[in-house]
């Protein structure tokens, strides 16, 4: 699948919400993902969605400007961004050009290619950062998963 060893001790993933709601803190966000650097995480797991994926994966950016990170693309399927409008999959494409890694977790859409690529962030982290407001959603289903895991889960 990959040539590559994930440290998971060492490695963050981030599930959230599509929709971002007027609570979401970017200022904090960064605070937290400095403060779990500086704790010895330096590899974070991005699923490559639209919403909270997408502002952790550029906070991380600029963060790897200055500190020796990987930011690691864990993309469910090829067809992934397919349902993108235009200036989302330019966004998309610039990122996955970006990430150190790229993983794809699917050689196609399936309907459990999403949960898959859920549960690859939690398997291969010892810790989340979450941005859950909705109880029936696929982020609060890879938070409770973490959790059942015994994986720290860290609450935007």
């Amino acid at each position: 699948m990959f040539n590559f060893i994930i440290e998971s001790a060492k490695t963050v993933c981030v599930t959230g919400h599509r929709i971002l709601g007027k609570d979401i803190d970017q200022k904090n966000i960064t605070v937290i993902f400095k403060n779990l650097i500086n704790k010895g995480y330096n590899t974070f797991l991005i699923g490559m969605a639209i919403g909270f994926d997408t502002l952790c994966f550029k906070i991380l950016q600029k963060i790897r400007d200055s500190e020796d990170i990987k930011i690691i693309a864990c993309v469910p399927c090829p067809e992934q961004a397919d349902k993108f409008n235009a200036s989302q999959k330019l966004e998309y494409e610039s990122m996955l050009k970006s990430a150190n890694e790229v993983i794809i977790l699917s050689e196609s859409y399936t309907k459990t290619c999403m949960d898959k690529r859920n549960k690859f962030l939690v398997d291969n982290s010892s810790l989340i950062v979450s941005y859950v407001r909705r109880e029936k959603s696929g982020s609060s289903k890879t938070e409770n998963y973490a959790i059942k895991k015994g994986i720290t889960v860290i609450k935007v």
